[in-house]
């Protein structure tokens, strides 16, 4: 697996980070991980710890020249990858990958933890969702085969092939450091795609073990290649990938603003791009829902990482009398109260951990100031204060139905534990067919597709006809029903609008990112 530096054009993972003994890490060859001291030459970026704020470790901060050359390296593995290994090898490959990261998913889930601040038992959930898209596609590989059609007639016989399309790059981010990289190698290792990835400078370090597990599998120098970069190189890495001409697929997570950026400069050299950008989730408790029920899907979603999640639910919409909503708000708050713990990640009893950086935790405070109009109850507050400025306390406020559009933390995606809560009076209208019942809804739906995100959906009811109409018309890529927690390797991933392009995971179209079709026509057969 490749590194590169200014000195060295390949150099191996323990010459560029290290892991503490302190931390309990003791196998991926990191025992003695998060040097202090600088690299020596060139310049260089710390990984912070966002719990308690101390330096994990000084990365070189690699820039546009190294990106490149980690291309080339890619490159110069394509043809032995894609064309000289059979779609059963590179399986099995990629399954000896997937029992890698589970056998060393304690060290994985703990270095994780200490460089995004997720709590222990979310990180170790994590690994284990991260690895599951490495089994998925090993066992998906071998399927994404052409077909032939005999029966073309005039134009013979019809055939159909799926080649890999070349070097793919990725730039994941640091809410999920360890998945994010799963599900796009996963598919594109799987066709025979050598893969670039920068990871996230705040995170860099379980992309890192990774590719240490990743050296160990793949004897082909150049498959599995990282950039790490801080936040002064973050732009040149970026643009590297998008126009070089040897990157034939970009795949990106992050934010909606970066992703335009992204796609435009890749108009260039016209490659491949998948895009997974900005959430700002509708979460719909329709007035014949369960409020127990709607109470747990919510907690799920919202406070999963400390709400810093894509498909974390950010505008509860709560249908019917007021009563409903009065005892909605009333459950959801004496469950915060009751099942959330803020404090150090790596205590097992902490269940809502740091944000990933003093920055973001102001970015969310200055939020809620900006929503102070409406009633604002914040939880565990003593706790968050004495832990640290990246805490921020779970906090729910009232936004009335006509101040929605010009309430911050009810128009924008907050990307933490903050929970806005709207009330709906529910509508009855009088119906003269069957399905024209949907109407009565139709005022929910409206609020729920208002900006141009469309990301992840949520509905609660107890009638499952009523919720799968109500889902079909929402302008999003995904919608749990009854359910808080919908991402899993089987399912595609992604969203409508400005939330995206392609899709990641599922049968088929996750593979389909990283393949080109090719068409054979064959006459006088």
């Amino acid at each position: 697996m490749c590194f590169f530096s200014r000195r060295a054009l390949v150099f191996r993972t323990t010459a560029l980070v290290t892991l503490s003994r302190s931390h309990g890490l003791s196998s991926l060859r990191v025992q003695d991980l998060l040097v202090k001291e600088a690299p020596s030459g060139g310049s260089s970026f710390e990984v912070l710890n966002p719990a308690t704020e101390e330096v994990l470790a000084r990365l070189p901060d690699l820039g546009r020249e190294d990106a490149l050359r980690a291309i080339d390296v890619a490159e110069g593995a394509f043809e032995a990858f894609s064309r000289r290994t059979t779609s059963r090898e590179r399986s099995r490959l990629l399954r000896r990958f997937y029992d890698a990261v589970t056998a060393n998913e304690d060290e994985l889930a703990t270095l994780m933890t200490l460089e995004s601040g997720k709590p222990k038992k979310e990180s170790l959930g994590e690994v284990r969702y991260g690895a599951s898209f490495l089994e998925w596609f090993a066992e998906e590989g071998p399927r994404a085969v052409g077909r032939l059609d005999t029966g073309g007639g005039p134009l013979g016989a019809l055939a159909t092939s799926k080649k890999a399309v070349g070097v793919a790059a990725m730039i994941t981010p640091w809410n999920f450091p360890l998945a994010m990289i799963t599900r796009k190698c996963g598919a594109a290792l799987a066709v025979g795609c050598p893969v670039v990835v920068k990871p996230a400078e705040d995170t860099p370090l379980t992309a890192l073990a990774l590719a240490q597990l990743a050296e160990e599998i793949y004897s082909i120098p150049g498959v599995f290649n990282v950039v790490p970069c801080g936040r002064h190189n973050a732009k040149a890495v970026g643009d590297a990938f998008c126009e070089s001409t040897k990157v034939r697929a970009l795949s990106f997570t992050g934010s909606t603003a970066v992703g335009k950026e992204l796609y435009a400069k890749c108009a260039g050299t016209v490659k491949k791009l998948g895009l997974e950008l900005g959430g700002n989730a509708p979460f719909l408790v329709l007035s014949d829902a369960d409020l127990d029920v709607a109470v747990e899907c919510a907690m799920a979603s919202k406070f999963r990482n400390a709400g810093q999640t894509c498909v974390s639910a950010d505008r509860f919409i709560i249908q019917g009398p007021r009563e409903r909503y009065d005892a909605f708000r009333e459950k959801l708050a004496a469950k915060i109260r009751a099942d959330l713990v803020l404090g150090n990640p790596m205590d097992p009893t902490t269940t809502v951990g740091p944000l990933i950086s003093k920055r973001a935790a102001d970015r969310v405070r200055a939020i809620l100031k900006r929503s102070d109009f409406s009633q604002v109850e914040a939880f565990h507050e003593a706790e968050a204060s004495r832990l640290g400025a990246n805490f921020v306390a779970p906090t729910i406020v009232d936004v009335p139905l006509e101040r929605c559009d010009e309430t911050a933390c009810w128009s924008t995606e907050n990307f933490g534990p903050v929970v806005p809560l709207t009330w709906v009076p529910e509508t009855k209208k009088k119906h003269g067919d069957l399905d024209s019942d949907l109407d009565d809804d139709l005022d929910l739906v409206e609020l729920a597709n208002r900006g141009e995100t469309g990301l992840a959906s949520y509905v609660v009811s107890r009638d499952l006809r009523r919720a799968w109409r109500v889902a079909d018309k929402l302008d999003t890529g995904m919608c749990g029903i009854n359910q808080g927690v919908i991402s899993t390797a089987s399912a595609p991933f992604g969203g409508v609008k400005e939330s995206g392009l392609g899709r990641e995971g599922g049968m088929e179209s996750g593979l389909a990112e990283y393949l080109e079709e090719k068409y054979l026509c064959f006459g006088a057969i």
